[in-house]
């Protein structure tokens, strides 16, 4: 009964004109939330890492705090994968003149190159809002610390070539890491559907590196030169937001 008249009430004002009932959205403050997030980038190499591998695709996620006041805290981790091999003569002590392997029967061993890696890193940040659509969205700036990895993936479909099975893959792979810096300018948009939020923008990683092999079977050698490995690229992501919703906001006057 209470709830009935409570709301007979609020209709009759509605109707007089002297009320206003809205439903508070993003569009009238900033929120504070947990964000869940995936993303995918296209990167290009700089640095020490364009002697080694060409353009890459990057896939990941984690997670960030949103503030109230748009500060953004948290972590990310990716996969980075690509097929484009430049330092492609690893095998040349191991291969014949036309740089072939010959595996256990004696015929031509099927061996394929790719690039493989990971990176790891916390960061900070802050969404500057533009005016519109709302309080939550604007320039997104981002910066981080953390680790990154990468090494050729040397895969022999039918394992018949001893030279480069098991173990044997590890003084060819050229499995580097060390610690990197990471930076993303771009732009974050929330809507009022806890669907359709995402950002994108451009990312640039600075990693100093070096060799996590004791030898390099190639090179009759331990590599210990200091690298500088350097990416950069385009980045898109969605945003999965959790916040608690707005309830009804009534203006009397």
């Amino acid at each position: 009964m209470n709830r009935f008249l409570r709301s007979f009430f609020l209709l009759a004002l509605f109707l007089s004109g002297n009320t206003v009932i809205r439903a508070q959205g993003l569009a009238d403050s900033a929120f504070s939330a947990g964000l869940f997030f995936a993303n995918y980038s296209f990167q290009f190499p700089g640095g020490d890492l364009v002697n080694r591998f060409g353009p890459n695709s990057d896939i990941g996620g984690g997670f960030l705090y949103k503030t109230s006041k748009n500060w953004l805290v948290g972590f990310q981790g990716s996969y980075l994968f690509g097929n484009d091999v430049k330092e492609d003569n690893i095998f040349r002590n191991i291969s014949t003149t036309e740089g072939y392997l010959i595996d256990q029967v004696g015929t031509f061993a099927e061996v394929y190159l790719y690039e493989r890696g990971f990176h790891l890193s916390a960061n900070l940040g802050k969404v500057i809002p533009l005016g519109r659509p709302n309080p939550n969205s604007g320039l997104m700036l981002m910066a981080g610390a953390g680790y990154l990895q990468h090494k050729i993936r040397i895969e022999n479909p039918n394992n018949g070539a001893a030279q480069v099975k098991g173990d044997y893959k590890k003084g060819y792979d050229r499995l580097t890491g060390g610690f990197c810096a990471n930076q993303f300018v771009g732009y974050m948009f929330f809507s009022n559907s806890k669907i359709f939020n995402f950002y994108g923008g451009l990312e640039f990683k600075e990693a100093w590196t070096k060799s996590l092999r004791e030898y390099d079977f190639d090179n009759r050698s331990r590599d210990t030169r200091q690298r500088l490995d350097l990416l950069w690229g385009f980045k898109i992501g969605w945003v999965l937001p959790f916040y608690r919703k707005t309830g009804t906001v009534f203006y009397y006057y």
